[in-house]
């Protein structure tokens, strides 16, 4: 019956079209475009319907390489960072309208950072010195960090650590993200440098730094320092986490750069961790895959959600287990919903944004709650 019913409505559309009955085209693309099934990620608690064309852009007017990063402001728009020098920032409301976009000056766009200075908001703009160039070869330029309002304006940059004595000449610069403390102060992740978090007071002058790969204990080190932010889910003692990403961990450090704790994601080559509430939210930049050797430019990525500090959901990869307390190493699902989980974004009704890196210039992925 279902049958004949979809064959007398299609013929019915053929024959208006023949007839030069007006017709709305909308309606009839609907009609006869089959329908897309529900993609469900996450687990437990956490489980997400994938959005995959929920952002709203034009491939020739805003053209994008790599989504890096997304904030969320204080008006509730989401602000992404990308490496096209066409567009280095691009804004969005929920529904996913382009509300505005601008910024051609940061060709390696990495890390996003908002700071709410009373009543103001402010943008902490991470380039990472590196960027691939139309033949597809890495370039290296000066990495810096640069501290603008929300339409461009830069208020101040800083550049590189030799010129205050902290690195020696010929050490490379490659910051790749950016927190600020509870009293201002500017904490850079070197990731593609010389790993270290170099901290700032909010004006921009230097304090200290620590981190690097030449600790007697290793668990001060940071490999690959990719991500950094500030922890206030216990306000009586906020915590700096730093990504270690080629060791698969978040080190825990106090304010000072005192280490504290690190949380070990086994498997998983985490980017910066996100908090809200108490969760921790991290895109999976690559998994090692099970059958077949790591290559870092292949799309074995997705999502990784903690409560407290134990895995409770992975979208886009596979349910998380522990064994004698202990967390058994996670894949991306074989259907890869996401390539390389670079950032992610929480907004106020729990839905989640993620910017992907190397994904075929594809815009941000939302993940709406269920």
């Amino acid at each position: 019956m279902n049958t004949r019913r979809n064959f007398l409505k299609r013929s019915s559309i053929a024959a208006g079209i023949g007839l030069g009955i007006p017709m709305d085209f909308n309606i009839i693309t609907q009609t006869l475009r089959p329908r897309e099934e529900e993609t469900i990620l996450g687990h437990g608690d956490y489980r997400y319907k994938m959005q995959k064309d929920w952002a709203q852009l034009s491939s020739v007017r805003t053209p994008l390489l790599n989504c890096h990063e997304m904030v969320m402001d204080s008006k509730g728009r989401l602000i992404m960072i990308g490496d096209h020098t066409d567009n280095n920032i691009l804004i969005f409301d929920k529904s996913g309208k382009l509300l505005d976009y601008w910024g051609t000056a940061y060709p390696g766009g990495h890390g996003i950072c908002l700071s709410e200075e009373g009543e103001e908001d402010f943008l902490f703009i991470t380039d990472s010195g590196w960027y691939l160039d139309k033949n597809g070869k890495w370039v290296k330029h000066n990495g810096r960090v640069s501290k603008t309002t929300l339409d461009g304006k830069v208020v101040f940059d800083i550049g590189h650590p030799q010129t205050i004595g902290i690195y020696e000449p010929g050490d490379n610069f490659c910051p790749t993200e950016v927190a600020i403390g509870p009293q201002g102060d500017i904490y850079i992740a070197d990731g593609y440098g010389q790993d270290y978090i170099i901290q700032y007071s909010s004006k921009g002058e230097y304090i200290r730094h620590w981190g690097g790969h030449d600790n007697a204990n290793p668990d001060h080190n940071l490999h690959n320092a990719h991500g950094i932010a500030v922890d206030y889910r216990n306000p009586n003692q906020p915590m700096l986490i730093c990504t270690s990403r080629s060791e698969n961990a978040f080190k825990f450090f106090s304010l000072e750069g005192e280490y504290h704790h690190s949380i070990h994601l086994p498997n998983m080559y985490v980017c910066r961790a996100v908090l809200d509430d108490d969760n921790l939210y991290a895109g999976v930049c690559w998994s090692k895959p099970k059958d077949k050797e790591f290559h870092w430019k292949d799309h074995t990525g997705f999502v990784t959600i903690l409560e407290g500090e134990k895995v409770v959901s992975n979208p886009g990869g596979t349910l998380p287990e522990y064994k004698e307390g202990k967390l058994l190493p996670s894949y991306q699902l074989d259907s890869k919903p996401i390539w390389h989980g670079h950032d992610v974004c929480v907004d106020d009704d729990k839905n989640l944004y993620i910017c992907q890196w190397n994904a075929n210039h594809t815009a941000p992925i939302k993940l709406e709650r269920v």
